[in-house]
């Protein structure tokens, strides 16, 4: 008997410092294997959905917006700039209220008003889901890499190519909220030019969540002429106020 109980604790003392080193190629392995690639098709169906649930959800909001013209390299002294006030009305589309306006007047007859009377017919009903960025409109390609962290929120990123030519879509690149889908940024060149006096335009737009959606906070447009040189214009969004279904 006594020996039988020699015997095994000799087994259990031997079990017992094995332990540690199972446990390390344990944890090794496991550390070996690759982590699971993120589903891109999910992933593309969550920014369809996002981009869904406001469209359905929004039934109108207001906000303020503050556009600013730059020329040539000076990016501190706008040569124009206007504030509106932007209404949107689910079924109507959007419509402006010019709130000031300084600087060039040939910049603000000939610039600034023709885009807002531009976005008023993108999002005129029959259009406005022509600009969406959704699968319809776009071929999406999941980046590799897994999540990327943009304005304190963890993202996918995607390749993006528009499946239409027009001067308010593009080729870029796309960031998407990894636990919603909803849109974080966009960035990318025109696939058409607004003006044929310059280039297609090189567009950048940040958002953020409102309400649970994602509106745009921050956009960006630079483009290229032979006749009429560098232009950015800048636009700011503020005093968000939404009307959404109960």
């Amino acid at each position: 008997m006594i020996g039988e109980a020699s015997s095994s604790g000799r087994r259990l003392w031997k079990a017992a410092r094995a332990w540690p080193c199972s446990f390390a190629v344990l944890a090794f392995t496991a550390a070996a294997i690759p982590a699971q690639a993120p589903d891109a098709a999910a992933i593309i169906r969550k920014i369809d959905a996002a981009v869904a649930s406001r469209f359905d959800n929004v039934l109108g909001s207001t906000d303020t917006e503050h556009y600013a013209v730059y020329r040539g390299n000076d990016e501190t002294h706008p040569a124009a700039e206007m504030t509106v006030r932007d209404t949107y009305t689910k079924g109507a589309g959007k419509s402006y209220a010019i709130l000031s306006q300084s600087g060039s007047s040939m910049i603000l007859r000939f610039g600034l008003k023709p885009l807002l009377d531009n976005e008023k017919t993108i999002n005129l009903p029959a259009n406005v889901e022509k600009s969406w960025f959704i699968s319809a409109n776009y071929n999406m390609q999941l980046k590799p890499g897994g999540a990327v962290s943009l304005n304190g929120r963890s993202c996918y990123v995607f390749t993006i190519a528009a499946k239409r030519t027009a001067p308010n879509t593009m080729n870029g690149t796309l960031w998407a909220d990894a636990r919603d889908g909803s849109l974080v940024q966009i960035d990318g060149i025109a696939t058409a030019s607004a003006s044929a006096l310059s280039g297609p335009a090189h567009m950048m737009r940040q958002y953020a969540n409102i309400s649970g959606f994602s509106m745009a906070m921050h956009a960006r447009a630079e483009s290229h002429g032979a006749f009429i040189g560098r232009t950015v214009v800048t636009i700011d969004y503020s005093n968000y106020q939404l009307q959404t279904r109960k």
